[in-house]
């Protein structure tokens, strides 16, 4: 009696940490996975993999502690595959294997193209190690972006790596110097992705408005402009010494940029930028979102903060708070300085914990204050919102309107993937509500 060969399809479980281009990873490492179907529990799944992020503090013992959780697992599914994936297995390499032998798997964020011969090597019963940063092009080794309908909004990553070495940053160790896509790729996955429903791209890099892909940024989104069905178009993150004139009139000249900009700042204190290696001052900073506002005076804006950092004094702390006044922030992210070892911050003096989380508290307050004000003022106010999914009630979707605020609109007759003209009723904690107009 010959074997009959099946053509079930093996379960895929992937856990994301971090960043926007992590969660764009994930996506990218599933698709190339043939053979395999995404599962949403670990304990379903013939292969789990972990999409790490390395930024913040301690961020390899999380990953031993969830590889950790996990060998209970393996130990009753002997045939399950345990991979590690981005910069936690950059970093950590073969010590992965070594310090969990349960882990099967492990691949940089620059190598994940060749997950399928990595895997295969698995079916073989060897384990698979791959943290090299290849000549190839990883991106004109992943498939298409087709298949199945999916939701209207996604991540395309156009710019990989970091040239700016902040002496608190560890990305250009684990995602190494800057690199862009070829311009026409990034065109020909934005339309794979509209033919796929997607109806608002964001396009992703460590330091996104450094993008040279054979045409700048403000090029490539003009270009994006032009594409039917493309209706929204984001970017995120930029550093404010690349932000040219160009892309600065792109906010002006092209509709489907939305009014809103993720521009970190880190610190408002000269003397600690420097010390950061920013290379800009508080005084540039504020001097480009001037000129921002001048061509868009209705653009959101987003920023970073780090607060305790080394030798950061209470002055220094108080800079940033007299920025933070002056800029009015509709979003802001901060946090504590952690350190990361081997950058060149780790070795400083460090300020005291306890002084650095009741800076983080008053920065946090100020910020939520404006975001409150802020969304509060757009009570009242026409806007449109991309419906994304239905709400919990009855009735209601929910969507994100231009400034990327979170909207539920009541009694809608709207369907995923429409762009709908709303007036807002109503400003909650982290939410906007609204009525179809």
């Amino acid at each position: 009696m010959s074997d009959t060969k099946t053509d079930t399809p093996k379960k895929l479980f992937i856990k994301t940490y971090g960043c926007q281009m992590n969660v764009y990873d994930s996506e990218r490492m599933a698709e190339s996975l043939e053979g395999y179907v995404q599962t949403d529990t670990a304990e379903d799944a013939d292969m789990i993999l972990l999409n790490t992020c390395h930024i913040r503090e301690k961020a390899a013992e999380k990953v031993y502690s969830e590889l950790g959780r996990l060998k209970p697992l393996k130990d009753l599914k002997p045939d399950l595959k345990i991979g590690v994936a981005g910069c936690v297995a950059q970093a950590e390499g073969a010590e992965i294997m070594r310090r969990q032998p349960a882990v099967d798997l492990v691949v940089g964020p620059q190598s994940y193209h060749r997950l399928p011969q990595m895997e295969a090597r698995l079916r073989e019963g060897k384990t698979a190690l791959d943290t090299d940063f290849p000549e190839e092009d990883k991106f004109a080794h992943l498939k298409g972006r087709t298949g199945a309908r999916r939701a209207p909004a996604a991540f395309l990553t156009v710019q990989e790596g970091c040239d700016k070495f902040c002496a608190f940053c560890v990305v250009p160790y684990t995602r190494g110097a800057e690199v862009s896509r070829p311009a026409e790729r990034v065109l020909r996955e934005a339309q794979e992705l509209v033919e796929r429903g997607v109806r608002e791209v964001t396009l992703l890099g460590q330091n996104v408005n450094a993008y040279h892909g054979d045409m700048t940024l403000a090029q490539l989104i003009r270009a994006l402009g032009k594409i039917d069905g493309l209706e929204r178009i984001r970017y995120t993150t930029s550093h404010p010494n690349d932000m040219d004139d160009d892309l600065i009139a792109a906010h002006a000249d092209t509709p489907k940029l939305m009014p809103y900009l993720h521009l970190p700042v880190q610190s408002g204190s000269d003397r600690i930028l420097k010390r950061m290696n920013r290379s800009h001052t508080a005084e540039s900073y504020l001097r480009l979102i001037e000129r921002i506002r001048e061509v868009r005076p209705d653009i959101m804006m987003s920023g970073d903060f780090i607060v305790g950092f080394p030798e950061e004094t209470e002055a220094d702390f108080q800079a940033t708070m007299d920025l933070v006044e002056q800029v009015n922030y509709g979003y802001a992210y901060s946090f504590k300085y952690s350190t990361r070892p081997g950058t060149p911050a780790a070795s400083r003096a460090q300020v005291d914990p306890a002084e650095a989380d009741e800076r983080l508290q008053r920065l946090q307050a100020l910020i939520t204050r404006q975001q409150r004000a802020i969304q509060e003022s757009m009570v009242g106010r026409d806007l449109s919102v991309l419906v994304e999914k239905a709400g919990r009630n009855a009735g209601q979707m929910l969507g994100k309107s231009e400034y990327l605020h979170s909207v539920h609109i009541d009694n809608s007759t709207a369907q995923i993937g429409d762009v709908v003209p709303v007036r807002i009723t109503r400003a909650m904690t982290n939410s906007l509500t609204a009525r179809e107009l």
